[in-house]
């Protein structure tokens, strides 16, 4: 089967999925998810195979003399399909036990489709006016999405998204325009061979725009204010793939222009990348720590999670920009592995939070407790989504996490002095994010699944279904092989890394990680042994030393109570409260304590105490631009007096004007 073939049958399974929605035929609606993952593994065949350099020919549609609805394929193009096809898999295989008791259930599958295909036709784009189609398609279809389940939340949520997303489409459309402006090409391809014709001052501008109108949908500091409002209004299975490869689309916009298209640029590209990287990775983790919300709290992991990709891509730019490519190839290869990772991981996390709330009916991490007994294999696999997600070894987020660190010490060779502090500095920032990160997945893991019950509802709880469990399972099951064999990775990402920088050779993925640049060698299946050999040592440790003791069940000390209740355990509140006290310049917290009396001073009849955070961005960037933004309106509404005569005096200047200036 030819990279066409796989490329038709994965759009009509997506076709037939959305089109089976709409049908009145409740039995079929349980199954279009079907469609979805036929569709997911057709189109991942079909990325695979454009990886690996075999010819596509996808028809394009003229629309005028001007231009034409076209579709192209590369490396790059590729390995962002695969990657969207991991994760749209495992969503559907998901989906079939999620949304079967869901109310419009058709009216989700039929969205559902639609924005995994507005996903894929966003990395195979041949031109701007494809780009641009299938880039608003996506985010429309999104929004629907978001605001699916109609409450007030969800309507609030949908409203900032697509506010925000609107904004970076806007200043997409500016760079494209700027583009098409120097180059005369609509086409990528054509662009990129014209690109020497754009003078630098409008380079600069059109990585400006890039950050922003990219940047908006990633969701880097401080654009990233619609995600913990969206993701957490969705349905948990599409927050999986808004946060495991939607936003992710941004990444391939970026790196589509500011890398592949314009080539090399100065070294302020990079250091901008890495300081806006750096920035959105220990914040995002930092407000993390702070939510109750397991929705949200996964949310702010994506920011912490596009920084630390925006880390290995900016450090892949700064090589770039003294000459470098075979470091730039290394930094962008732990940046586009770090894509993969995150996809697989955030999207099991996702799928784990949305297998709790449908079972506990609550994203309120205080609220539950001691699903681990109940919920067995969803606490198993959202275990490996957060030591992954942590970046602790055997799992590939490990993998993807040295690579970046390897990257930014690898600086060290930069010739400018600039590039050596602020790599290092990078470097410090990346290991700050991974401790804060263990500590709030420590939390996350901790609160919701260990102890004892909170809810009421114990004996309603239940495990999920089959294919919720197969879902995440699948997702599970790769993070633990990407992590043992890296190579199973790198045979997609190298090409289009090759394809980018021109360097070859720098990685062998033949089990080892081994960077030829330095004397850095990393063996994730020797590292994988060791530590199960460890892991066998200590256990006959045990039973030949200690097995001769006898084994003593007791109950948890009570300080002298009767016996223990769910209000004794550590709250989330409380396990992070030094955090809170450490970084509260940044947090800016702010506390009520109520205290009522039986009799003033001496009985106290309750006490209540609430903790917010100061929402920095929204209170102090956003607030006084929207502000802003509605005197203008107020102003300009005065030019709507509702006087015909007076518009047709509007119409008879504008005419003037147009006259008068028009040659």
């Amino acid at each position: 089967m030819n990279t066409e073939s796989c490329l038709s049958l994965g759009v009509l399974c997506y076709l037939l999925g959305a089109v089976s929605s709409l049908l009145p035929f409740p039995k079929i609606k349980n199954y279009i998810y079907i469609f979805s993952s036929a569709g997911a593994l057709a189109l991942a065949v079909a990325g695979l195979l454009i990886c690996w350099g075999l010819p596509v020919q996808i028809p394009s549609l003229p629309i005028s003399s001007l231009f034409a609805f076209a579709f192209r394929g590369d490396a790059l193009s590729g390995f962002f399909m695969i990657v969207i096809s991991v994760l749209a898999f495992a969503v559907s295989i998901f989906s079939l036990g999620y949304t079967r008791e869901m109310r419009s259930n058709g009216l989700l599958g039929f969205l559902f489709n639609l924005f995994i295909l507005g996903m894929y036709a966003v990395v195979l784009s041949g031109n701007i006016i494809t780009f641009v189609i299938s880039w608003e398609t996506m985010s429309i279809v999104s929004y629907f999405l978001v605001t699916f389940d109609r409450t007030e939340q969800s309507a609030k949520a949908g409203l900032v998204y697509a506010v925000m997303t609107h904004v970076g489409t806007a200043f997409i459309i500016a760079l494209f325009f700027i583009l098409y402006s120097y180059t005369g090409q609509m086409d990528f391809w054509g662009i990129k061979s014209a690109s020497a014709q754009i003078p630098d001052s409008a380079k600069a501008i059109i990585f400006v725009l890039s950050i922003i109108g990219f940047g908006t949908k990633a969701g880097i500091v401080p654009l990233h204010t619609w995600l913990p409002r969206a993701h957490p209004a969705a349905p948990s299975n599409i927050s999986a793939l808004m946060s495991g490869v939607m936003i992710k689309t941004g990444i391939y916009g970026f790196i589509r222009i500011c890398v592949d298209v314009m080539g090399r640029g100065p070294e302020w590209w990079g250091i901008t990348i890495i300081v806006i990287g750096a920035v959105s990775s220990i914040l995002g983790v930092l407000y993390a720590l702070m939510e109750h919300d397991l929705k949200r709290l996964l949310a702010y992991h994506s920011v912490e999670n596009i920084g630390i990709i925006l880390l290995g891509v900016g450090a892949s730019l700064l090589f770039k920009s003294h000459g470098l490519y075979a470091l730039s190839a290394i930094a962008l290869i732990a940046g586009l592995y770090h894509t993969l990772n995150h996809a697989i991981f955030k999207g099991l996390l996702f799928l784990g939070a949305g297998s709790v709330m449908h079972a506990t009916h609550t994203k309120n991490m205080e609220e539950m407790g001691g699903l681990m007994k109940t919920m067995p294999y969803t606490g198993l696999f959202f275990l490996i989504g957060s030591v992954s997600i942590c970046g602790l070894p055997p799992f590939n987020g490990f993998i993807s996490e040295w690579l970046t660190y390897q990257s930014l010490l690898l600086g060290f060779q930069s010739p400018s002095i600039t590039s050596k502090i602020i790599s290092p500095l990078g470097g410090a920032a990346l290991a700050l994010t991974s401790a804060l990160a263990a500590a709030c997945f420590v939390k996350a893991l901790g609160i919701s699944f260990l102890g004892k019950l909170r809810s009421h509802r114990t004996r309603e709880i239940k495990e999920s279904s089959f294919s919720m469990t197969a879902g995440m399972g699948f997702l599970a099951v790769l993070c633990l092989i990407l992590g043992i064999v890296p190579g199973a990775a790198l045979i997609t990402i190298v090409p289009a890394v090759v394809q980018l920088t021109g360097s070859q050779g720098v990685i062998s993925g033949n089990g080892f990680l081994h960077i030829r640049e330095t004397m850095a060698t990393l063996s994730p299946a020797a590292l994988s042994v060791t530590l199960a050999a460890v892991a066998l040592a200590t256990g006959i440790f045990v039973l030949v030393i200690g097995g001769k003791g006898k084994a003593v069940y007791r109950d948890s000390w009570d300080c002298g109570i009767a016996a223990l209740t769910p209000r004794m355990q550590y709250t989330a509140t409380a396990f992070t409260k030094p955090l809170r006290l450490i970084f509260k310049r940044i947090y800016l917290p702010k506390r009520e304590i109520t205290v009522s009396y039986s009799v003033k001073p001496f009985f106290v009849k309750s006490l209540r105490y609430s903790s917010e955070i100061t929402p920095f961005f929204e209170n102090y960037l956003y607030e006084p631009f929207t502000s802003f933004i509605r005197k203008v309106a107020v102003k300009v509404r005065m030019l709507q007096s509702g006087s015909l005569h007076l518009y047709l005096g509007y119409i008879l200047i504008t005419l003037i004007l147009l006259l008068i200036f028009g040659n």
